[in-house]
C-alpha cells in the first residue's frame, strides 16, 4: 500500500509539474508585457546594439588646425595627419579662440596646435612639441585623434633622426633611427573595433536582464491577480515546492534556450563579429548560465509586488553590471569589494566565459572557473528559489486557514442571530 501511495504521489507531482509548466507558458504567451520582455526584446535588442556599432571604428573625425609655424615641416605634418583614415582636417584657424568656437558648435572634435618655434627647434636639434586638444565627450573621437597623431609623430621623428644621422649610407641611417622593428598585432580583435570588444558582453547581459524583467513582471502580475496578493495561487496543483520551481523553470528554459542560442551564435555571425569558438562549447556553456539566470530571477521575483516594479529595480543595473564584470572596465582595476559583489550575478561569469570561448577560441577546460561557478550559482539560486516558494506556500495556506476560520465564525454568528 505504501508503494502504491508513493507511486501515486510521484505521478501527481509530475502531473502538477506539467500543469504549472503549461499555465506559465500560457501566461507568457497571453501577457503582452511578459511576451515583450521574454521574446521580443531578446530578438530585437541584440540586433539594435550590434547595428549601432556595426562600423566598428570611427573614421574621418573632423579636426581643425592652428598652425603658428606655417613652415614646410608643419604643413607636411598636417598633410600626414589628414592622410590617415581616422582624421579629417576641415579648417585652418588663426588662433585658439577661433578653434574653440568651432568645437563648441560641434563642427570639429579636436584641435591640433603647432607652435611658432616648431621648425626652429627642429632645425637646431631641440625638442619641440605639438599640442592636441580633444573633445572628451566622445572617447572614440579622442582615440582616433590620439592614435593618428601618435603614429604620424613617430614616423616624423624617424625621418628627422635619419636626416640628422651621420651614417654613411641610407641603410645605416635607417637602422640608427629605428634599430628595433616592431609589429602591432591586435589579437582577437583585428579591426580594433568597438563592436567586437563590447557587443559579446552586451549579448550575455541582455539574456540575464530580460529574464529578470520578464519573470519579475510575471510575479507582479500574479500578485495583482491572486485573491490574497500572494505569489502562489490558491490551487491544489501549487501545493509542492519542487513541482512549482521545476514547472516554472522548465517553461522559462524552453522559451529561452532557442533565444539564447540565437543571441550567442547567430547574431555575431550576422554582423561578422569575431567568433572562433566551437559551437558545442558555447552550447555547453550557455546551459548552466541560462539555468543560473532563471533561478536568480525567480529568487529576485519574490520582491516584486506589481507589474511595474521590475522595470524600476532591474533596468538601471545593466550599466553597473557591465562595468564590474571586468570587460567594459579592466578587471584588475575593479576594487576588491565590487569584485566580490559581481560574483553574486551570473552575468559576471557568463560574460567572461563567453568572451573567451567565442572571441578568443578558448576550450571549455580553459574557462573551467567560470563554468563551475555558473553550476554552483545554479545550485545556490535553485535552493534559494525553493525557500522562497516554500515560504509563499506557507503564506497561502495561512491565508486559506484564516479565511476558513472567518467564514466559520460568520456562519456561527448568523445562526445565533
Amino acid at each position: 500500500m505504501k508503494g502504491i501511495g508513493f507511486r501515486k504521489k510521484i505521478s501527481e507531482g509530475i502531473f502538477d509539474l506539467f500543469y504549472i509548466w503549461k499555465g506559465e507558458l500560457k501566461t507568457i504567451l497571453k501577457d503582452q508585457a511578459i511576451l515583450t520582455f521574454l521574446v521580443v526584446l531578446p530578438i530585437m535588442y541584440p540586433l539594435l546594439y550590434a547595428f549601432i556599432y556595426t562600423n566598428e571604428v570611427v573614421r574621418e573625425v573632423p579636426a581643425v588646425v592652428v598652425d603658428k609655424s606655417n613652415t614646410p615641416n608643419s604643413r607636411k605634418y598636417i598633410q600626414l595627419v589628414n592622410a590617415t583614415p581616422d582624421v579629417n582636417i576641415i579648417a585652418h584657424c588663426t588662433d585658439i579662440p577661433h578653434a574653440q568656437k568651432v568645437l563648441k558648435e560641434r563642427g570639429a572634435y579636436g584641435i591640433i596646435y603647432i607652435p611658432e618655434d616648431f621648425n626652429k627647434n627642429l632645425s637646431t636639434g631641440k625638442t619641440t612639441q605639438i599640442t592636441l586638444f580633444c573633445d572628451m565627450s566622445g572617447l572614440l573621437y579622442y582615440k582616433a585623434l590620439v592614435m593618428a597623431n601618435t603614429a604620424v609623430s613617430l614616423d616624423f621623428n624617424k625621418d628627422i633622426r635619419m636626416k640628422l644621422s651621420k651614417s654613411t649610407t641610407n641603410r645605416q641611417a635607417e637602422i640608427s633611427a629605428s634599430p628595433i622593428k616592431y609589429e602591432d598585432v591586435k589579437l582577437y580583435n583585428p579591426t580594433n573595433g568597438f563592436a567586437s570588444f563590447l557587443i559579446p558582453a552586451v549579448l550575455i547581459l541582455i539574456i540575464q536582464q530580460t529574464l529578470l524583467l520578464g519573470i519579475g513582471t510575471a510575479a507582479g502580475t500574479a500578485r495583482e491577480k491572486h485573491r490574497f496578493k500572494d505569489l502562489i495561487p490558491v490551487n491544489k496543483h501549487y501545493d509542492g515546492t519542487l513541482r512549482i520551481v521545476f514547472g516554472k523553470g522548465l517553461a522559462y528554459f524552453m522559451v529561452y534556450i532557442l533565444l539564447a542560442l540565437y543571441v550567442v551564435c547567430v547574431v555575431p555571425k550576422i554582423f561578422t563579429l569575431p567568433q572562433i569558438g566551437a559551437a558545442g562549447n558555447l552550447i555547453l556553456f550557455i546551459v548552466p548560465y541560462l539555468a543560473a539566470c532563471i533561478f536568480f530571477a525567480m529568487t529576485c521575483s519574490a520582491a516584486i509586488r506589481n507589474r511595474e516594479t521590475s522595470m524600476l529595480i532591474f533596468v538601471f543595473t545593466s550599466i553597473p553590471l557591465l562595468f564590474i564584470s571586468g570587460i567594459s572596465w579592466p578587471g584588475a582595476a575593479v576594487p576588491e569589494f565590487w569584485k566580490y559583489v559581481s560574483y553574486i550575478f551570473p552575468s559576471t561569469f557568463g560574460i567572461n566565459g563567453y568572451v573567451r570561448l567565442s572571441s578568443m577560441g578558448a576550450s571549455l577546460n580553459e574557462v573551467a572557473f567560470e563554468y563551475k561557478a555558473l553550476w554552483i550559482q545554479t545550485g545556490v539560486y535553485f535552493t534559494s528559489t525553493c525557500f522562497v516558494y516554500r515560504h509563499q506556500i506557507l503564506i497561502a495556506r495561512k491565508h486559506i486557514i484564516q479565511e476558513y476560520k472567518s467564514a466559520k465564525q460568520r456562519r456561527a454568528t448568523d445562526k445565533e442571530l
